[in-house]
């Protein structure tokens, strides 16, 4: 290499050298909202009568702390048709809870949370699911033919329209996938969704192997909480791409009586749930 060439290959690398330049964004700070994670999920066979319900504060996206739980405020959840009040107790992490809570197929509730002097009303009905007729694992019903795939099959009643939420989680996986299906073209007939994963380097996901174990939970849900998971679950699987979901504020059912500007994030859903495992052959 002559000397004019190790010169100018000295000044571009340290020229590429000297742009590696931390940047600080000075991103706005929205003050914190209230988060409510009232998911009260009754599961067939049991009594369903022990329930939480989460509150928390919202946190700036870069912000590494803990989550701030939210403590000293006041839940209940009645049943509209009766009256019956079922309250919360504090348990000073954050978490409220009550052991006495009585869950009714397609009877409607309505969620009061007081907290620094605003009231969050939310209603919902607790839907019913129908049982898992079978689930089979093959490498056709996938996308690719070549990947292992875990599919539940079930029967959707004819007299009604129904929504349902389908959780998959590989045992060891941090996340579950979520599906949000309705019956508009399938009324009556025999439903079935699948679960498939790829070898994926970026992601470290890898197919389905023997062995492998996945749990799997079916929701009954109401139309307005599956009009919710429909645009969270879209926003969640669309990767930022070009042809990607276009973001929305998504708002939840949780509304402040006393103040309607300041919103609440979260949902209040009553939902009935089979749950199941499979394990790969």
């Amino acid at each position: 290499m002559t000397t004019l060439a190790k010169y100018i290959f000295l000044v571009i690398t340290l020229t590429f050298m000297s742009c590696e330049d931390v940047i600080d964004l000075d991103l706005p700070a929205a003050a914190p909202r209230l988060v409510i994670e009232a998911s009260l999920d009754w599961e067939k066979g049991t009594l369903g009568n022990e329930q939480t319900i989460k509150l928390s504060l919202s946190k700036p996206y870069f912000d590494a702390d803990g989550i701030t739980a939210v403590i000293g405020s006041s839940v209940k959840v009645t049943n509209d048709t009766d009256g019956t009040v079922f309250v919360f107790i504090d348990q000073n992490n954050g978490l409220y809870t009550t052991d006495s809570f009585i869950p009714i197929l397609n009877q409607s509730y309505t969620l009061e949370v007081i907290h620094n002097g605003d009231t969050y009303i939310a209603h919902e009905t607790l839907m019913p699911v129908v049982d898992i007729q079978d689930v089979r694992q093959s490498l056709e019903g996938g996308d690719d033919d070549e990947a292992l795939d875990v599919t539940i099959y079930f029967n959707d009643p004819i007299a009604e329209t129904n929504f349902y939420l389908l959780k998959f989680k590989e045992q060891g996986d941090l996340f579950p996938a979520l599906f949000d299906l309705k019956d508009e073209f399938t009324n009556g007939n025999q439903m079935s969704a699948y679960f498939e994963k790829f070898n994926d380097e970026e992601s470290d996901e890898e197919e389905f192997v023997s062995g492998d174990v996945v749990d799997i939970q079916f929701y009954g849900v109401s139309q307005q909480y599956y009009n919710y998971l429909h645009i969270l679950i879209g926003q969640l699987n669309s990767g930022g791409g070009p042809f990607g979901s276009t973001p929305v504020g998504l708002k939840g059912n949780c509304l402040n009586t006393s103040n309607p500007s300041k919103t609440a994030f979260g949902y209040f859903r009553l939902t009935q749930v089979v749950q199941t495992s499979y394990i790969f052959q």
